[in-house]
C-alpha cells in the first residue's frame, strides 16, 4: 500500500481546514462534516483555533483509501503562525495549495509558492470557493500560470488540450504525444514527482463539489518515496498532551521505530540519549499507540526531552534555518506577584515548541523579551499563557529585529591565558549571502591545533548567539572559518577555548566594516487608478522601491519592497485615502542594509567595549599575572602567525593584484542603458517571439534589496534604425518641490529657486547635447498665452491659462513621442503612467537629480584626465626647421 505525507496550506480564509474536513469525509475518516464557524471542524482541536476559526497548530489526520494511505498535515494559515508552518514543509512528500477563487493568488499565497519551490516539494493546487458569484475558472488559471508558474495545468478535463498542455512541460512526453496522441500516466506522474507539472483543480470544499475528484487524482498521480533501511527521523514539531507530557512529533525517514529503543542526538553540540517509553499515531485529538513504525510514518513519541524542532535523528540530517522569521522583539510584562525566575522557565517550554520566540532575560533591562510576527500571535500567545500556566501577561510594543553583518573579509584573534590557563583563536570572518545565515568551518592544520580543539571551537561558534557590534543585534550572512589556533599541554582546559573563541570573533568584528540590516516587505498594492500618485509618493517617503504600475481593471497594482517598519502601520492609512477600494498585503522578504542605519545605532547606544558578557579584548599572562589588551592592539601580543597576513604578503610577492573596493562597486548606469531597460519594461505585460523584454530580469540584488539590473547587463539587440533626436522634458515645479534644496529655497523665494534649476539644467544639456524643454504652470495667470523663451541653452515654456505643465508635457508626448526620443522627468504617478503609454522614456526626480550629479561627476573626471602631466615647453610646439635654426645660432 502506497503511504504519503501531504502537506496542506494556503493563505488565510481560503478555506483550507474546510478542505481538509471535506477530504476526510469523503475518505471516510470522518461521518459528519465539521465547520470552521460552527467551531466543530475536526482539526481544530484547540479552544483558541474554534474560538478564532485560524489554524493556529498543525495537525494531522489519516486518511485510508484503496490503495494508499494518507497523512494530511493541516498547516498554519495566518502569516503570524508562518514558522509553524515551514517546519511541516520539511517532512511531506507531496503539498496541497489552497487558492480562494474569489481573491485569487495573495501575497502570502506567492510567499508559500517560494517556500515549496525552496524545498521542492511536489504540489497539487486546489481553487477552492468557485461556488461564489464572479469567479471565473480561466482568469483564474491564467493568473496562477502568470503568478505562480507556467505550467499550472487544468486536470478536470481529459482533451486533446489537456495533453497538449501537458506535453509543453517536458521534451520527453512530448515525444510521447506526438508518437501516441497522449501522455501516459507514468509520465505525468514523473512530472508532478519533478516539479515540472502542477495539476490544478476548480471546486467547493464547503459544498463537496469536486472532492471527490481532486482526491481521486492524488490518488492516480502521485509515488511513493523509497526510504533506506537504516533509522532516521525528522523532528518537526514540540507539543504536550492534557496531561503535559512531551510529544515528539517525527517522521521515520529510514529504517524503524520500536518503543523502548534508546535514540541518540546533540543539542547544540551536547549528546543526548533517551529511550522512547511509547510512540502514538495521531489523527485530530485522538491516537492510538504502535509498537513499531516504518519509514514514512508520521507519529509522536513520548520520553524525549532533548529534541528540538529541525532536529535530525540517524542518518537523517537537520534542517536549514527557516527562511521566515519574526522581524518584531516584544518586552512580556508579568502581573506584580509573578517572580520572573519562576516564569522564565515556564516560558521555556513555549520556546521548546516554537524555537523562534526566541525568549530571553534582558539583565541590563530587566525584562523578559520575546520575538513575534505580529500582533495576531501576541494576542494568542497571552491566551496559551493564561490558560496553561494561569498567569494574566502583556506585551510591550514591537520594536524591529535588526541584524548585523560585515562588508569585508577580516580575521579575528582572541587570546586567553590568565595563570594556568592557555588558549589562542584565529577566525576567518567572510561576508556571506543575504539570507544565508551564519556557517561554520575549520581549515586549520592539525599539527597546528589538535582535532579534539578544533571540534570544540565549531562547538562554542554554535552555542550561542553572537552579537554585533553596533547595536548588539544578533551576526548572520557571514561564513566564520578558524585558521589557526594554539593549545597548551598542561594548561588548556575545554573553557579557556570558550573565551578565546569568543574574543576571536567580537575582536573581528571590531575590526570589520559592520553593516546593520533591517527587515524588508515585499508588498503588493493595490488601488483606484487615480490614487496610484499618492501611493507611488508614499511608498518613495517610506524609502521604498517599486516596479512600474500594472492596470487591473480600474486599479493601479504596485508591487516592489520597502522596509517593515516604515510600512508597518501603512495598510491602515491605504484603507483611509481609498475609502476601502485598496488593498496591501505584505510579506517579509529578508534582511537587507538599514535605510537610516545612523539613527538606529545612535538610538540604541549600545558600547561593544562596556559589554562585559561579550569582550572584544583578550587575557595574556606577563611575570606571572594576566592583564587584558584591548581589541586593537591584540594582533601585536599574539602567539600563532596571522594566516591572513601571511596569505597577502605571498599575494604581494606573487604580483597578485588586489581588487579594490572602489572597482567592486557597481559602475553608474548611464542614460541610454537606463532608456533600453524603459523600454522593456513598457511591454513587459506582453508574450511571443518578438517580446522586446527578453534578457531583461527584476531581481533584488543581494544586500540592496532593490529593483535594478544586473552589475554586468545583458547586451541587448535592436532593430537597426536611424538615430532619432532627443528630447527632455522637465516638469520644473515637479522637480523643484521633490529636490530638497530647491525645495527650501523656494519656501524664500520661487523665482530663486526657478532661476537656479534653470541654471542646473543649462550645465546638464551642455553635456547631453539634447533639446531640454522645462515647462512651468503659469495656468492661474488670467489671459495668459502659451510663453516659449529661450534661456541660454535650454527652452523654457510657461502654460497658458487654464493649461497645466501635465497637459503640456502629455500634448507634447502625444505629438512627438513616435517621431523624436522623448524622455520626460517628473515624479507625478498619474503623470508617469500617461507618459508611458505615450512610448516616452521616463525619469523620476530623484532619478534625474542622479543623472545631473554623475554627469557633471563624469565631465569633470574627463577634463581632469585630459590635463598634460608633464611642463610644456617653446621647442614643442615649434617646427623642425625653425628648431634647427635657433639651436645653430645658439652653438654659433
Amino acid at each position: 500500500m502506497k503511504e504519503l505525507v501531504i502537506g496542506i496550506l494556503a493563505h488565510v480564509d481560503a478555506g483550507k481546514t474546510t478542505l481538509s474536513e471535506a477530504l476526510l469525509y469523503e475518505s471516510g475518516g470522518i461521518r459528519k462534516l465539521g465547520r470552521v464557524d460552527n467551531k466543530d471542524a475536526f482539526l481544530d482541536t484547540f479552544a483558541l483555533e474554534r474560538e478564532r476559526g485560524i489554524t493556529i497548530f498543525s495537525k494531522q489526520a489519516v486518511l485510508e483509501l484503496k490503495d494508499m494511505r494518507l497523512t494530511l498535515l493541516d498547516t498554519p494559515g495566518h502569516v503570524d503562525f508562518s514558522a509553524e508552518m515551514e517546519r511541516t514543509l520539511q517532512v511531506l512528500d507531496y503539498a496541497i495549495l489552497v487558492i480562494s477563487g474569489a481573491d485569487g493568488v495573495q501575497g502570502h499565497t506567492q510567499t508559500l509558492w517560494r517556500l515549496l519551490k525552496k524545498y521542492r516539494i511536489p504540489t497539487f493546487l486546489f481553487v477552492n470557493k468557485m461556488d461564489q458569484d464572479g469567479t471565473d475558472k480561466a482568469v483564474i488559471l491564467t493568473e496562477l500560470k502568470n503568478r505562480l508558474e507556467e505550467n499550472c495545468v487544468c486536470f478536470e478535463e481529459k482533451t486533446e488540450v489537456f495533453y497538449e498542455n501537458i506535453a509543453m512541460t517536458d521534451e520527453k512526453a512530448l515525444n510521447q504525444f506526438l508518437e501516441l496522441g497522449r501522455v501516459e500516466t507514468e509520465e505525468i506522474k514523473r512530472l508532478i514527482l519533478e516539479r515540472k507539472l502542477f495539476p490544478c483543480y476548480f471546486g467547493s470544499a464547503l459544498k463537496l463539489y469536486r472532492v471527490k475528484e481532486f482526491l481521486q487524482g492524488i490518488e492516480v498521480y502521485t509515488c511513493s518515496p523509497k526510504y533506506s533501511d537504516v533509522f532516521g527521523a525528522k523532528v518537526f514539531k514540540i507539543a504536550r498532551d492534557e496531561q503535559g507530557n512531551r510529544l515528539t512529533f517525527m517522521k521515520i525517514t529510514g529504517g524503524r521505530l520500536r518503543t523502548r529503543e534508546v535514540l541518540s542526538g546533540h543539542q547544540t553540540g551536547e549528546p543526548w540519549e533517551e529511550k522512547i517509553n511509547q510512540i502514538r499515531i495521531y489523527s485530530g485529538e485522538k491516537y492510538r499507540t504502535s509498537e513499531e513504525v516504518q519509514a514514512g510514518c508520521i507519529c509522536a513519541v513520548t520520553g524525549l526531552s532533548k529534541t528540538r524542532p529541525g532536529e535530525g535523528l540517524g542518518i537523517s540530517e537537520a534542517s536549514a534555518q527557516p527562511v521566515l522569521e519574526p522581524v518584531l522583539t516584544y518586552r512580556i510584562d508579568l502581573p506584580q506577584d509573578c517572580d520572573t525566575t519562576v516564569m522564565l522557565p515556564k516560558l521555556r517550554q513555549l520556546e521548546e515548541e516554537d524555537p523562534q520566540l526566541h525568549i530571553v532575560f534582558d539583565e541590563t533591562l530587566k525584562e523578559i523579551q520575546a520575538k513575534l510576527m505580529g500582533e495576531v500571535q501576541t494576542e494568542i500567545l497571552k491566551s496559551l499563557i493564561r490558560e496553561r500556566f494561569g498567569v494574566a501577561v502583556e506585551f510591550g510594543t514591537g520594536n524591529i529585529v535588526y541584524k548585523e553583518t560585515i562588508a569585508n573579509r577580516v580575521e579575528g584573534v582572541g587570546h586567553f591565558e590568565p595563570l594556568r590557563h592557555y588558549a589562542e583563536v584565529h577566525l576567518l570572518l567572510e561576508p556571506g549571502e543575504t539570507g544565508s545565515g551564519l556557517s561554520f568551518d575549520t581549515d586549520c592544520s592539525e599539527d597546528l591545533l589538535d582535532r579534539n580543539w578544533q571540534r570544540l571551537v565549531l562547538t562554542h561558534l554554535e552555542e550561542k548567539e553572537h552579537k554585533g557590534v553596533l547595536t548588539g543585534a544578533r551576526i548572520t550572512d557571514m561564513k566564520i572559518t578558524l585558521v589557526a589556533g594554539r593549545a597548551h599541554q598542561k594548561h588548556t582546559e575545554g573553557g579557556d577555548f570558550r573565551q578565546a573563541t569568543y574574543r576571536a570573533l567580537r575582536q573581528g568584528m571590531k575590526e570589520a566594516q559592520s553593516v546593520l540590516l533591517e527587515p524588508y516587505y515585499e508588498f503588493r498594492l493595490e488601488v483606484p487608478e487615480k490614487m496610484v500618485g499618492r501611493a507611488m509618493t508614499d511608498i518613495e517617503k517610506m524609502c521604498g522601491t517599486f516596479g512600474p504600475p500594472q492596470s487591473e481593471g480600474e486599479s493601479a497594482v504596485l508591487t516592489g519592497i520597502a522596509p517593515v517598519i516604515t510600512m508597518q502601520d501603512y495598510s491602515k492609512e491605504v484603507t483611509a485615502y481609498t475609502k476601502g477600494c485598496g488593498r496591501l498585503s505584505c510579506t517579509v522578504k529578508g534582511y537587507a542594509p538599514c535605510h537610516n542605519a545612523e539613527e538606529v545605532i545612535e538610538k540604541a547606544g549600545y558600547d561593544s567595549e562596556k559589554d562585559i558578557e561579550n569582550p572584544t579584548g583578550s587575557v595574556f599572562c606577563a611575570h606571572g599575572a594576566g592583564f587584558t589588551v584591548s581589541w586593537d592592539r591584540v594582533k601585536e601580543y599574539m602567539h600563532v602567525q596571522s594566516v591572513l597576513q601571511g596569505q597577502e604578503k605571498e599575494a604581494e610577492s606573487e604580483g597578485v593584484r588586489k581588487t579594490t573596493a572602489a572597482e567592486k562597486e557597481e559602475r553608474w548606469i548611464g542614460t541610454e542603458e537606463v532608456d533600453a531597460i524603459l523600454e522593456r519594461v513598457l511591454y513587459a505585460n506582453k508574450k511571443g517571439k518578438d517580446d522586446v523584454r527578453r534578457g531583461f530580469r527584476r531581481s533584488v540584488k543581494s544586500g540592496e534589496m532593490r529593483h535594478e539590473v544586473p552589475s554586468s547587463p545583458t547586451v541587448y539587440e535592436w532593430n537597426k534604425q536611424e538615430p532619432k533626436e532627443e528630447y527632455l522634458l522637465v516638469d520644473g515645479y515637479n522637480v523643484i518641490f521633490a529636490w530638497e534644496d530647491l525645495k527650501e529655497l523656494a519656501m524664500v523665494s520661487i523665482d530663486g529657486a526657478r532661476g537656479k534649476l534653470m541654471d542646473i539644467l543649462c550645465n546638464y544639456q551642455a553635456i547631453k547635447r539634447c533639446k531640454l524643454i522645462v515647462v512651468f504652470d503659469a495656468y492661474r495667470v488670467k489671459g495668459h498665452d502659451t510663453e516659449i523663451l529661450t534661456y541660454h541653452n535650454i527652452h523654457v515654456v510657461y502654460t497658458k491659462e487654464a493649461e497645466t505643465a501635465d497637459m503640456y508635457i502629455e500634448k507634447f508626448a502625444h505629438e512627438n513621442g513616435k517621431k523624436y526620443k522623448v524622455t520626460v522627468a517628473t515624479s507625478d504617478g498619474l503623470e508617469q503612467i500617461i507618459i508611458r503609454g505615450q512610448g516616452c522614456y521616463l525619469l523620476s526626480a530623484r532619478e534625474l537629480r542622479e543623472e545631473i550629479e554623475a554627469a557633471n561627476k563624469k565631465i569633470k573626471e574627463d577634463y581632469s584626465n585630459k590635463q598634460p602631466k608633464e611642463k610644456n615647453y617653446l621647442f614643442d610646439s615649434l617646427p623642425e626647421d625653425t628648431t634647427g635654426e635657433i639651436e645653430g645660432r645658439h652653438r654659433q
